[in-house]
């Protein structure tokens, strides 16, 4: 039932914003996305042999992509399935939610984005780059200061909506094997779904599924961005409009622009544009009309952005929770 989807959603949302995913968890178990992980790579090395011809390996991809939806989604779908038959509703439910609060991003995000901040705040240049390393494929070396603040307004858009959104979303709509799978589906995109030699075509399948599966996240993302430029002092929900409107069809991802187009217009920036990725350059379009020179404060501003954003997206649910109830 819908109205179960939500709630599951609701709570999840609300447990993971509140205590992320626990580093002594980690430590002890790992984490969902770092099983997943290990099975994609499983697949790879055993299906993408370089020997094989380029169809070979394109079917081989697919069938890759269709087992790992089959071990990520029938155990979700079963788990849920014996809550809600064996547990009365007010068990079964938190026990759900605390389960779908492994695979939101809410807090991680937040706090990746945060030490970015603070590494150019108390260690300067070499501080931010250390920081923001960890959060994206682009050279640290190659970028300034407002080069690393931009890479990591960027990073928090886009993965608001990967990594919250449209994790949401799927939640919503299906439940504990809907987020499930949509984690499956992203890990694979970021581990395999990549034009060169090695993946372009074993990955070609999980790289066109999500873009699919993100594609109404990506436009949520951006409402929700939208939506908290209004409720948020220094920030412009006419100017994300406009952004969004204009240039977020022309970011080479059919996704990632409607997110990071609303975070540069709603902050009065210039996002995306040309970048280097290891050593070789990626031309992009700039999303939003502002100034380049992004700052610290900059980043700070973006993260009240996204965390009004967060608050908008747990009022929705809840709000349409007791709806469907």
């Amino acid at each position: 039932m819908l109205s179960t989807s939500l709630l599951i959603l609701a709570g999840a949302l609300l447990i993971e914003a509140a205590l992320g995913y626990p580093a002594p968890l980690f430590a002890a178990i790992r984490h969902p996305v770092v099983w997943i992980g290990a099975l994609i790579a499983a697949l790879d090395a055993r299906l993408n042999r370089p020997s094989l011809a380029f169809a070979r390996r394109r079917r081989n991809g697919m069938a890759a992509l269709l087992l790992l939806l089959l071990a990520t989604i029938a155990p979700a779908a079963l788990v849920q399935g014996a809550a809600l038959a064996a547990l009365p509703g007010a068990l079964a439910l938190p026990l759900l939610a605390l389960l779908a609060a492994t695979l939101p991003a809410q807090r991680s995000l937040h706090d990746h984005v945060r030490a970015v901040a603070e590494g150019l705040e108390q260690h300067g240049l070499e501080g931010g780059r250390a920081a923001v390393a960890m959060i994206v494929g682009r050279n640290p070396q190659a970028l300034d200061e407002a080069g690393v603040a931009r890479a990591a307004i960027e990073s928090l858009a886009e993965n608001f909506s990967d990594g919250v959104v449209a994790p949401a979303f799927w939640c919503g709509v299906a439940g504990l094997p809907g987020i499930a799978g949509y984690k499956a589906i992203n890990t694979a995109d970021s581990m395999i779904g990549h034009r060169t030699a090695r993946h372009e075509a074993f990955g070609w399948a999980a790289a066109r599924l999500d873009d699919g599966v993100n594609l109404p996240a990506s436009r949520l993302a951006a409402l929700w961005l939208t939506l908290a430029a209004a409720l948020t002092r220094g920030a412009e929900a006419r100017g994300a409009w406009r952004a969004v409107w204009r240039d977020a069809r022309h970011h080479r991802s059919p996704n990632a622009g409607w997110p990071e187009a609303a975070m540069a217009g709603a902050l009065g920036l210039r996002l995306a544009g040309p970048r280097i990725y290891g050593t070789a350059r990626v031309d992009d379009a700039w999303m939003g009309e502002g100034r380049a020179e992004a700052s610290a404060a900059d980043l700070r501003r973006a993260l009240a952005l996204y965390r009004r954003a967060c608050a908008l997206q747990l009022a929705a649910v809840l709000a349409l929770a007791l709806l469907a109830w």
